[in-house]
């Protein structure tokens, strides 16, 4: 007999709950959809390598075109929810591609565009875009893959992501320096618009279903005191790893002794650790959730400790980092998932939140980074801010896995 989240088995003590069998494959909108990620994170991050580019062009500061990124974050942390709300009652579908549309819309006005002010613009509604996409894209992708492989579907998700840190970035950044900081901004349109293609073809069609619910039962999500440990969680792990990593290059350069220009290799260094981390975390997901976010929380700040004893050598800091992407980003598709689960029948503005919560830990970790960096600690500085927030996951991650534990105990007779 089958039930809503497994088949029913019996035995000497009557019926119970047997889980459904994991797919071997995912379906093929989740690869779609990771692809959608990629294009969102390489667009985040690649302004970091155009900076002086961008500066020469406009004639303004290199410090002041660091705004790009900045508005990119704030849209972020204010589009997931806000336009998950208002695009409630659109299909995944629809919502998808306009998003895509939007996205592509966007990076055309910022190639073109002159004026300082018009790119912060095109860059705040981009990221817009950008949240609105993230939150029904894990709604999308967790329906699609089934309660059995909604943590592997996420992780694949996820590692679209973490796949722009190693290859969208750099790539970005290179093109930029030979066609001029305009070019990626004409590929990325490009590659959306293709993108939104894909989407309209392959989100109905692979049965993605939307599940009209009112405003009023997405809210009744917020009530959930599981689903706030979850979102405190995405804040505290995300903002430790982020505030460390956002300043790696002074401690690589400052204390390791490293070239500057081999700085970038251990950034992709880090992303390929992240890209691991997202995939097997997705797949480990699944079984053991909470031990899996407790041991990437606990993996995280011993190796951010680590790295603020051993920042003077430069092996072990370049091996540290890698390490650090694998365990520090690779309970991200975990927390997701958690978040779509707890939220009950409005997963939408759970997973948008969740969205926003990653953004928020990491604008007030690196906030708080850059004061530390300015501080007597130096270089080491970040990673000690970095140290002190992963070490905080620990508190709602073990909340999270008592109030299971206590939930699957029988009761007492």
């Amino acid at each position: 007999m089958h039930t809503r989240g497994g088949v029913l088995r019996t035995s000497g003590d009557g019926p119970v709950e047997a889980p459904e069998p994991r797919p071997t494959r995912l379906p093929l909108v989740v690869h779609v959809l990771a692809l959608g990620t990629f294009l969102m994170l390489t667009t985040e991050f690649v302004v970091a390598g155009l900076l002086p580019e961008i500066a020469g062009d406009l004639g303004v500061g290199v410090a002041r075109s660091g705004l790009l990124i900045t508005v990119f974050a704030v849209g972020m942390i204010v589009g997931a929810p806000l336009m998950a709300m208002l695009t409630l009652r659109l299909p995944p579908r629809w919502t998808l591609t306009l998003a895509l549309g939007v996205f592509a819309a966007g990076h055309v006005v910022v190639a073109l565009g002159s004026s300082f002010a018009l790119l912060l613009a095109a860059r705040f509604v981009t990221a817009l875009a950008t949240g609105a996409f993230w939150a029904v894209a894990n709604v999308a992708a967790a329906r699609a893959a089934g309660p059995a492989a909604s943590s592997r579907a996420l992780g694949l998700v996820g590692a679209g992501g973490m796949l722009a840190n190693v290859i969208g970035v750099p790539l970005g950044a290179f093109a930029g320096q030979l066609l001029g900081w305009r070019g990626p901004f004409w590929a990325l349109a490009v590659l959306a618009a293709a993108a939104g293609w894909l989407i309209a073809r392959t989100v109905g069609r692979d049965g993605a279903h939307h599940h009209a619910v009112s405003v009023r039962s997405e809210l009744t999500a917020l009530r959930s005191g599981r689903l706030w440990l979850v979102l405190a969680a995405c804040a505290t792990t995300t903002g430790g790893v982020l505030a460390a990593y956002s300043y790696i290059a002074p401690l690589l350069t400052g204390r390791a002794g490293i070239a500057a220009g081999l700085v970038p290799l251990v950034l992709v260094g880090f992303g390929v650790g992240a890209l691991a981390g997202s995939l097997l975390g997705g797949r480990l997901g699944d079984t053991r959730p909470h031990a899996t976010i407790i041991a990437a929380a606990a993996g995280s700040s011993a190796l951010l400790l680590a790295i603020c004893l051993l920042a003077g050598f430069a092996a072990p800091a370049v091996a540290l980092i890698a390490v650090l992407g694998f365990f520090g980003l690779g309970a991200n598709p975990v927390l997701i998932s958690l978040a779509v689960r707890y939220a009950g029948q409005a997963p939408t503005l759970a997973s948008a939140f969740s969205v926003s919560a990653f953004n928020f830990g990491t604008a007030v970790g690196s906030w708080i980074a850059g004061h530390a960096l300015d501080s007597a600690l130096g270089t080491t500085g970040p990673a000690v801010v970095g140290t002190a927030l992963a070490a905080l996951t620990l508190i709602p991650a073990t909340a999270l896995a008592r109030t299971q534990r206590h939930r699957a105990a029988p009761p007492v007779l």
